[in-house]
């Protein structure tokens, strides 16, 4: 793994070789985020964007010369990344916007962006010889370990607050995790997983605690800018709870502008529940500085008191000329409407907040008419049935008679016209 010279404190700047540390800088304790420092030169010499157009792989391990991994390793035999990139035209013309794309992660393999996390920390876990990996999740990044772990035969512990949508604690299991449910919210998980680890010695891949899940996490801004042929787009909008996907997305675009890929940085437009809203609240007082709140929003992949990665998640915005938004449940409901309805994307309420962000970043005129926009959808609509029922409504519900469909059908009709 020549490629990789090793970490630096995302906040005191402090560099480690890769042997001195694991997880995060000694000097900052549990917030104290490592960044992955890479020898780009030596990457640019061996890796070219037509060297990569050869390559036939359609997943994130397309990327591997840009990924912290040993060049032996065995990655995740499962297509995960490579997500479509879609340019919905009925949406463009509703909004009046011309090139507004949606990039959907609720393709992967077990339905959300932390697939591409997942399968980077099951790979760094077997690399160090660990026998047990482990994270805190409300769901998404704990179904995708046990997915990514289930794939290589890797044991995993998932602990998850006992709020956690069914569907995705029945992801957990059915892959054969070890689950824990926690009578607590996720930031009580998440400290008690840490814990966890260090008593029993397994890898821990909880989000804005190892260094490699924003790597895993960056693959998205380089298939992005790979399937726009390079030409970066004008603005990224993406829902942020942790902070560590937008943080990721912005060490992806860093890299490939450091390497002369793409020649602008796209604005990043962090999206934040109105009731979890601690990286907004930093970026709207000009500080850096994460106060915790008391997160309350039915977008449960981005509820968090605390956001891990919170720092780097409010530099992404400010460092681009971006912009922090928020957006009411109501709102977020909305845009799981919209996106079914006019663009059959059925996403859950997390992955529809960051079109709630373009709604409300339209509305507050932040977005000019030729700007070409990518929207990230970062999770499947089947990940939170009970949302979407709330978002889509009941169906009907009649006797097997034709009379009674006449019924229905002509109050449906009266109620149109």
């Amino acid at each position: 793994m020549d490629h990789v010279l090793g970490f630096k404190c995302s906040l005191c700047g402090q560099e480690y070789g890769l042997s001195e540390v694991e997880y995060v800088c000694p000097k900052h304790g549990d917030m104290g985020n490592l960044d992955v420092v890479y020898d780009l030169p030596k990457i640019a010499r061996r890796w070219s964007r037509k060297r990569l157009a050869e390559d036939r792989d359609q997943s994130i391990w397309r990327y591997r010369a840009l990924l912290p991994l040993e060049p032996d390793s065995q990655v995740i035999p499962l297509q995960i990344g490579a997500t479509p990139l879609y340019r919905p035209q009925r949406l463009c013309d509703n909004l009046n916007l011309p090139n507004v794309y949606l990039k959907d992660d609720g393709r992967n393999p077990t339905g959300s962006f932390k697939d591409r996390a997942s399968s980077v920390a099951v790979v760094k876990a077997r690399e160090l010889g660990r026998q047990v990996i482990t994270t805190a999740s409300t769901g998404n990044a704990g179904a995708a370990l046990a997915g990514m772990a289930a794939a290589v035969g890797q044991p995993a512990v998932i602990f998850a607050p006992m709020t956690a949508p069914e569907a995705k604690v029945a992801q957990l299991l059915m892959f054969g995790a070890t689950v824990i449910l926690v009578n607590g919210n996720y930031d009580q998980a998440f400290d008690l997983c840490l814990q966890a680890s260090r008593e029993f010695g397994w890898y821990c891949r909880n989000t804005g605690y190892n260094p490699f899940t924003a790597e895993g996490k960056k693959t998205a801004a380089l298939e992005i800018c790979e399937q726009m042929k390079w030409k970066a787009p004008d603005r990224i909008f993406v829902s942020v709870g942790d902070g560590n996907i937008i943080s990721g997305i912005h060490k992806g675009l860093k890299d490939l502008h450091a390497l002369g890929w793409i020649d602008k940085m796209p604005r990043l437009m962090g999206v934040q529940a109105a009731g979890s809203a601690a990286c907004y609240n930093a970026w709207h007082l000009h500080t850096e500085k994460i106060t915790p709140v008391s997160a309350d929003t039915l977008a449960d992949s981005i509820s968090v008191d605390l956001p891990r990665d919170g720092v780097r998640g409010v530099r992404a915005v400010s460092h681009t000329g971006g912009a922090y938004l928020t957006v009411t449940d109501d709102e977020i409901l909305d845009a799981m409407r919209v996106l079914a309805r006019q663009c059959a994307v059925f996403s859950e309420p997390a992955g529809a907040t960051a079109y709630a962000g373009l709604a409300k970043a339209i509305s507050q005129h932040l977005v000019e008419p030729d700007e070409t926009i990518v929207v990230l959808i970062t999770g499947n609509g089947l990940k939170d049935i009970r949302s979407a029922i709330q978002a889509a409504g009941q169906a009907h519900r009649i006797e097997p008679a034709l009379d009674e469909v006449k019924q229905l059908w002509g109050k449906l009709s009266a109620r149109e016209a």
